[in-house]
């Protein structure tokens, strides 16, 4: 058998110890798989005497993790600090400079800076890896990078947060509010102390970047990227969208259009019957359309210690074997230039919830507004009278431009009798 592949693994949290354990329960597998054995040779992280369940005394430590770039044992610098900057990306960016190839799980470092360090990557003909980047142990950046390397992809989509997707499954099976349940994911420690970056969107945009620049070959743009996130989805819609034939789910969409490529993350109906709509609790699932393959959906959990370092240990089988792919799947004088689609243009159709008085001629003038703009109603949902009180009014449209929609709401907002303003979430027909 072949040279060991020695590597030196910057951060050991959840995932960098999860590599670590991986590694030497399926040592044989993994050897057998990569053609030599895989060890490990450094570390890096900020406490020497925490207790993470492995083995350290035999490897060589570094206070500073950038240090890793320079370690004469090693091969493969594998970067699992996070952030898109500080120490992790001045790692990738040394380990780049010294030739290393390097294996991230950095959704954030890819989605900022992934132009450029692909460029760095490639002057220095040194592998970028990022599997475990995307949707935990979900093969995605796989599938789509080389499984459906001979298509033309019209469209990426997925569930790409688990805290999100937990949140609005417990919203719906139990008819519990957002702050809730939200506080009750941070207990269970599916939400982090700070969920902003999860329920805010952000998460899943840094990974709709990635993968828009796989799925249609340009370099990533998380600029471009329109971002909405969950916290004003209420137990009210989670129920109405069911009346409806829906389901709620936070999704990333990028879609190639005849302006250009659109990226966006916001709440979504999508219909009972997608297979999407049955991805629930902390579960993620990818969604791409090509020309000759068709839809492809995959499915799996998107965070955790064992399915990210299963992530993270298949590139590092790659980089054994001599596999190694352009980081966005082409070099970067073939990545396509395609402007990005505002988010004004999209087209789709809309759920539109008011809490109005209920009083004569409120529906005509709503009505009214809409006909103004352009935008035709498919269905109208009104529970129950109570004259002079507030009521809900659901109503559902056909597919107009959100441009039109966004005109429609801040006329139907400064009505005297729209108590709230109002709930909109479009209607995906994934």
């Amino acid at each position: 058998m072949s040279k060991p592949l020695s590597i030196a693994v910057a951060g050991l949290g959840t995932v960098g110890a999860g590599v670590l354990k991986l590694l030497e329960a399926n040592a044989g597998l993994i050897a057998a798989r990569a053609g030599r054995p895989i060890v490990v040779g450094a570390v890096s992280a900020r406490d020497r005497t925490r207790d993470r369940g492995i083995r350290l005394e035999t490897l060589r430590w570094y206070d500073d993790p950038v240090a890793l770039a320079a370690d004469p044992g090693t091969d493969v610098v594998v970067e699992l600090i996070g952030g898109s900057e500080g120490p992790a990306r001045a790692l990738v960016e040394a380990a780049i400079a010294a030739g290393k190839p390097v294996v991230t799980a950095n959704k954030a470092l890819l989605a900022v800076h992934g132009a450029a360090l692909a460029e760095q990557a490639e002057a220095r003909r040194v592998a970028l890896a990022f599997e475990a980047a995307v949707a935990g142990g979900i093969p995605a950046i796989k599938g789509l990078r080389e499984g459906l390397a001979a298509n033309r992809l019209s469209r990426v989509a997925g569930i790409l947060n688990g805290t999100c997707n937990y949140i609005l499954t417990v919203m719906r099976e139990q008819g519990r509010e957002f702050a809730e349940v939200l506080a009750e994911a941070q207990k269970l420690g599916y939400a982090e102390a700070d969920p902003a970056f999860d329920i805010d969107g952000i998460d899943a945009a840094h990974k709709l970047a990635i993968l828009a620049a796989l799925a249609f070959g340009r370099p990533v743009d998380f600029g471009a990227v329109h971002v909405e996130g969950i916290r004003n989805v209420t137990a009210l819609d989670i129920a109405l969208a069911g009346e409806l034939g829906y389901r709620i789910k936070l999704l990333g969409i990028a879609a190639r259009t005849p302006g250009g490529i659109s990226t966006r993350v916001h709440p979504c109906m999508v219909p009972v019957a997608a297979p999407i709509a049955r991805v629930d609790g902390v579960f993620n699932a990818v969604v791409a359309e090509g020309d000759f393959v068709g839809r492809v959906m995959l499915e799996g959990r998107g965070a955790g210690a064992g399915p990210t370092a299963s992530a993270v240990v298949a590139d590092l089988i790659d980089l054994a074997r001599g596999r190694h792919t352009p980081v966005w799947g082409a070099a970067n004088g073939a990545l396509e230039s395609v402007p990005a689609e505002p988010m004004e243009r999209h087209r789709g159709a809309y759920y539109l919830r008011l809490m109005v008085l209920d009083r004569p001629g409120v529906i005509a003038d709503v009505t009214g507004i809409l006909r103004d703009q352009a935008i035709s109603l498919e269905s109208m949902l009104q529970r129950g009278r109570a004259p002079g009180e507030a009521v809900p009014v659901v109503l559902t449209t056909h597919e107009c431009e959100e441009a039109q929609m966004r005109a429609a709401i801040t006329r139907i907002a400064a009505l005297e009798t729209v108590l709230e303003t109002p709930a909109l979430i479009r209607i995906e027909p994934l």
